[in-house]
């Protein structure tokens, strides 16, 4: 993710944003009613010429870009830090909390591979039982044909008959617990090493905003707004809220497939070999949706290699995570400014 990619929300869609527009309509209500007010004191010469003084100065803000920078940095700086007391926007903060929220949905997600791996392992079974029928069945048809007993081979037939039919169903079940399981396994590992990468970027972002705050105060950041620079303070801000929005999305996305793949397996009756089509309409929904957030180019690959028969999945296996030798921090390159 570049940082020239994300494109920040604006000031007036962040809650602080929402804390605003209450205080402008509150003005403006005020306004309102105190005109009756406005016109008793407005009749004095005195009183009209500091009116008059009044909106000159407000006309001087709105059309002096500097003024009006410097205006809009105070009055957000306030509408920030009172929505701060109600809400929790510190980037630093809202980092920590999906953090928890990161690691609890590691463990949910660790248990639903352990359920599905579980699930395929008696699918598997199921299917190779029925093999073996299915040649008993053929044998014992063969052995009747030869003895002239019609309706024994008859009925054995058919029994192999509905066998296959049943693997046929069976076997493409399989293949999509399989690109479940593939997928699920790949998430994890994924998830896992973006967690560590969060952690990280807490605990040095941490100190550094802190040392940046100390030696970039509010008094010099508006200086810097006002003369069109960018300041490091808020430049560091945005990066965090860049990592706050990349994660917040990964996130929902670990979610929902969680919920999904969760929704699949409870219609799911291995027992009687039957599973409702909207469990697989449901996979196969996601399969044909655009590029995933946390797997990226490989969610391609996870499903070529899934519905390839020459890629035997080795449900014994224990997953193993993927690290490359120098990885570096995912959010680094946000920080580069």
């Amino acid at each position: 993710m570049e940082m020239q990619d994300f494109k920040p929300k604006s000031f007036w869609k962040r809650p602080e944003g929402v804390t605003g527009i209450i205080f402008i309509v509150a003005g403006i209500v005020g306004f309102v009613a105190l005109l009756p007010i406005i016109k008793t004191i407005v009749l004095g010469t005195v009183q009209l010429a500091l009116l008059l003084l009044a909106l000159g100065a407000i006309l001087y803000m709105v059309l002096d870009p500097k003024m009006r920078a410097l205006v809009g940095y105070g009055y957000k700086s306030v509408m920030r830090w009172i929505t701060g007391i109600f809400v929790q926007i510190d980037p630093i903060g809202i980092l920590q909390s999906y953090v928890d929220d990161l690691k609890t949905n590691l463990r949910k997600m660790n248990k639903q591979i352990g359920i599905l791996r579980g699930q395929m392992h008696k699918l598997k079974e199921t299917i190779n039982n029925n093999q073996k029928q299915i040649k008993t069945n053929l044998s014992l048809a063969s052995r009747a044909k030869d003895s002239d007993k019609r309706a024994q081979m008859v009925l054995k037939s058919r029994k192999a008959g509905r066998l296959k039919e049943s693997n046929v169903r069976l076997e493409d079940l399989y293949k999509k617990m399989e690109v479940l399981y593939r997928v699920l396994n790949r998430m994890h590992e994924n998830s896992e090493i973006m967690l560590e990468d969060v952690v990280d970027q807490v605990e040095v972002k941490k100190q550094e905003r802190s040392a940046i705050r100390a030696s970039h105060s509010a008094m010099k950041s508006a200086r810097n707004i006002i003369s069109g620079n960018n300041d490091k303070r808020v430049m560091f801000d945005m990066a965090l809220e860049a990592v706050a929005d990349d994660v917040s999305q990964k996130i929902g996305e670990m979610e929902r497939f969680m919920d999904m793949s969760s929704n699949f397996m409870d219609s799911i009756d291995l027992q009687n070999g039957v599973f409702e089509e909207e469990g697989l309409s449901m996979l196969e929904k996601w399969e044909k949706e655009g590029e995933s957030l946390i797997l990226g180019d490989e969610k391609d690959m996870l499903l070529i290699e899934a519905n390839n028969d020459a890629t035997v999945l080795d449900l014994e296996a224990e997953p193993q995570r993927v690290k490359e030798k120098n990885h570096s921090n995912q959010y680094d390159n946000l920080f580069d400014f």
